[in-house]
């Protein structure tokens, strides 16, 4: 089996926050980037010869792409590659570019989750982020997905961002449970440069670390509470809901990337498109970088997982076992609450996704 992602970089607006690769276009710029994704669709069709059983459009906001775009890339996307019946296809949304003619359009396609950009469902937090709509447009959009039987609905949630607290976390979380929607993906908020947020500096009012590490704690025990279980250090999911693509990712399996900022994983090979539009229209190839897919980095993507760095699955890819310092090391962050050591697995405790990255980093020396 494999992946396919798109991306789609245009946005009506730039949030404050965002560093992902986007801009503003026209409905010409959109066709010409339309023609281009079709055309390294059609270039890598010959060397994937696996199943394809996700597809997933991210972004940049895809709805602003429009609906029958998308629809025209999955109806490419299905006629050149062995697409599975059961494929999850996700496509992320922004409220404020979802009508009735967009869900229309995307359910015909075949698209079967969605991704909806919420961040807050309380009205002021999401002014502060730059995001257009109130929490009227995110129910009301629920429901038209839901009218067009798209069941399958992930909302995002930011923590650590201008003045939340933990009651006003809570209220957001009230929201997600009343919709009852199936996923949850909640991230801290990375102060990037080249934002306006780094702009703006100390004048964000933003909680400090130890705040930010109560709200994270917080919101885990809350979505548990509301039956969301934890899979990911940032998302959590009803049972079975979990995404199957960025599983994928953390899985350290093979997919294709398509537009400018995409990376890939195919044949062994890692490679990327450069954050250039003019570069991708023009059908420039994409950048090699490298071998993937080695034990470091399999560890590494494993132990964002809950279900963590398991011995057997770890044995069965590399022909070996796990090194055996790394899992007296894992002993050691065990006597600090950081990290579970069981006879099959080695797993980060709540507390360790909170500093992941220096628990991984001292695991893999």
């Amino acid at each position: 089996m494999t992946g396919i992602y798109i991306h789609i970089p245009f946005c009506k607006s730039k949030c404050p926050y965002c560093d992902f690769y986007s801009f503003k276009a026209d409905e010409m710029t959109k066709d010409s980037y339309l023609t281009a994704v079709l055309f390294y669709l059609e270039k890598y069709a010959e060397k994937i010869t696996a199943e394809v059983d996700t597809v997933y459009f991210g972004g940049g906001t895809p709805s602003f792409f429009g609906g029958e775009r998308i629809k025209e890339v999955l109806t490419y996307i299905k006629d050149k590659y062995s697409v599975s019946e059961d494929a999850e296809i996700t496509v992320e949304c922004n409220p404020s570019s979802v009508d009735e003619m967009l869900v229309k359009s995307l359910s015909e396609a075949g698209v079967n989750r969605i991704s909806m950009g919420m961040q807050s469902a309380v009205d002021k937090e999401r002014v502060t982020l730059g995001r257009l709509s109130d929490r009227e447009k995110i129910s009301g959009c629920i429901k038209l997905f839901r009218q067009y039987g798209i069941e399958n609905i992930s909302l995002d949630l930011m923590l650590g961002i201008p003045y939340q607290t933990k009651e006003s976390l809570k209220e957001s979380i009230d929201f997600v449970r009343s919709e009852n929607v199936s996923h949850v993906s909640a991230y801290m908020l990375k102060i990037e440069e080249n934002t306006e947020f780094h702009r703006l500096g100390d004048k964000l009012l933003l909680p400090d670390e130890d705040e930010v590490c109560e709200l994270y704690l917080h919101a885990v025990d809350e979505l548990r509470k509301c039956g969301y279980i934890q899979y990911e250090i940032s998302n959590f999911s009803k049972e079975g809901f979990e995404s199957r693509h960025n599983l994928r990712y953390w899985h350290c399996e093979e997919y294709l990337g398509i537009g400018p900022s995409a990376h890939s994983f195919l044949g062994g090979k890692r490679f990327y498109f450069e954050r250039d539009f003019e570069s991708f229209i023009k059908g420039t190839s994409p950048t090699p970088d490298g071998d993937g897919g080695d034990s470091e980095e399999y560890v590494m993507l494993a132990l964002r997982l809950t279900e963590g760095l398991q011995k057997e699955k770890y044995k069965k890819r590399f022909g070996r076992d796990i090194d055996p310092e790394l899992i007296k090391r894992a002993h050691t962050l065990e006597k600090e609450g950081l990290v579970t050591v069981k006879d099959d697995r080695i797993v980060l405790t709540v507390k360790g996704f909170l500093v992941s990255n220096s628990v991984i980093s001292y695991l893999l020396n």
